[in-house]
């Protein structure tokens, strides 16, 4: 019965800070983010996707800054600047999105130890969540 007690306390317990760092698949394309520390905040970069699977090489010709047109999506970082909030959750930061070309105000949150809720908004309340999934 203790047993049962410790297993409930630990799955309701609140995600650590460092419960985000680490590889993540998206919930669209496939794609693998890593997620790690920047200094106080976190950033992600891409690692693969299907697309970056059939060509390596793509370049982020969407960004709407033409300077930055030609450089690699493979390894760009599309996570910044996210801070520590309350309860592992993860605030302030920007998300940007190869698709479009334009970057998004974000937050994330984790769920347990294997999901997370990335929440980008052109303004509040137009935003969009997805889940997405610790790879091992």
């Amino acid at each position: 019965m203790s047993l049962l007690i410790i297993g409930a306390l630990l799955a309701g317990a609140s995600a650590t800070p460092d419960t985000v760092i680490g590889r993540w698949k998206t919930e669209t394309h496939n794609a693998i983010v890593e997620i790690a520390r920047c200094g106080p905040s976190i950033c992600g970069k891409i690692l693969t996707s299907d697309a970056l699977r059939a060509n390596s090489s793509m370049k982020d010709a969407n960004n709407s800054n033409t300077a930055l047109r030609n450089r690699p999506i493979q390894g760009m970082q599309m996570l910044s600047g996210f801070k520590p909030d309350k309860d592992g959750v993860w605030s302030s930061g920007q998300v940007y999105n190869a698709e479009d070309g334009k970057t998004y105000s974000g937050k994330i949150t984790p769920v347990g130890a294997n999901q997370l809720k990335l929440r980008g908004c052109v303004f509040f309340p137009l935003c969009k969540t997805q889940t997405w999934t610790r790879v091992r």
